[in-house]
């Protein structure tokens, strides 16, 4: 079954979600203002969406969303993704969750290739989609749900993407995804997400490999996790990691500490 077979079957979308309500400048404004030039191909959205990044990165947000939503308009799956993002965050716009689900609900339903750039952009978007359904969107008609959520993440996981193999991984751990915990499937899916460098993965990973008895090697990947996660997972892998440190023998730790260093040298 294709990606966009599997989400209008319903099983990923509780609601009806109509046509996308960001009104796109026209493309002759788009032509004058941004493309400007009359000799180039205005017409081309990843023309487009070249433009919108260079104008992004230049700090000029307000024609990079202009441009995006023009390529998004004539199919660049890139901008659609970027305008969700933008919204997601309000990064240059208007915070908006509605307006980024629905973006992100678009990216979703695109028949993709296997193996392609667009099929990240598609597993991105289950990822994001996951989220907002778990918990809903007040004012909106998106409600908690948190099935359907669970069904955002299996497809992504299975399209390989990292975040959600580690979200499956989580919920294995903690039972509530679909049925009894289970530290194997866990293991198998922060697996998946650990060799592609998730660091938040590394670290449950390590505890894991910790509790159950391998204690040099969980506890140098609990550290090394620490050491190159992003600030707003440190908290958490801190936690963990120093309480595995506390347990372990002397020996263990400063044979764990080399072997985190080795492994962060290496990058795996």
């Amino acid at each position: 079954m294709s990606i966009s077979e599997f989400l209008r079957t319903g099983l990923v979308c509780t609601v009806a979600i109509g046509a996308l309500g960001v009104a796109a400048e026209s493309a002759h404004a788009l032509d004058q203002s941004v493309i400007g030039n009359p000799n180039e191909k205005q017409r081309d959205p990843w023309a487009a969406f070249r433009l919108g990044f260079s104008a992004y990165q230049s700090g000029q947000k307000e024609q990079a969303v202009e441009a995006y939503r023009y390529a998004a308009d004539n199919g660049q799956i890139g901008a659609r993704w970027k305008l969700a993002r933008m919204y997601a965050e309000g990064d240059g716009v208007a915070q908006n969750d509605y307006q980024a689900f629905r973006f992100f609900q678009e990216i979703a339903s695109q028949d993709v290739e296997p193996g392609s750039r667009e099929q990240n952009y598609v597993a991105d978007a289950l990822v994001a989609l996951s989220g907002y359904v778990r918990t809903g969107i007040p004012g909106t008609p998106i409600h908690a749900d948190p099935q359907t959520a669970q069904d955002y993440l299996r497809t992504a996981a299975n399209l390989g993407n990292p975040s959600a193999q580690f979200e499956l991984g989580k919920m294995f751990l903690q039972g509530d995804a679909g049925g009894k915990a289970s530290v194997q499937l866990a293991g198998n899916w922060l697996q998946l997400a650990a060799e592609k460098g998730h660091t938040g993965a590394q670290a449950l990973l390590g505890n894991l490999l910790f509790q159950s008895g391998r204690a040099v090697r969980g506890l140098a990947m609990m550290t090394a996790a620490l050491e190159r996660a992003e600030k707003g997972d440190k908290p958490w892998i801190r936690g963990m990691q120093e309480e595995a440190f506390a347990l372990a023998q002397e020996s263990d730790r400063r044979t764990a500490i080399a072997l985190a260093q080795d492994i962060i040298a290496k990058g795996h």
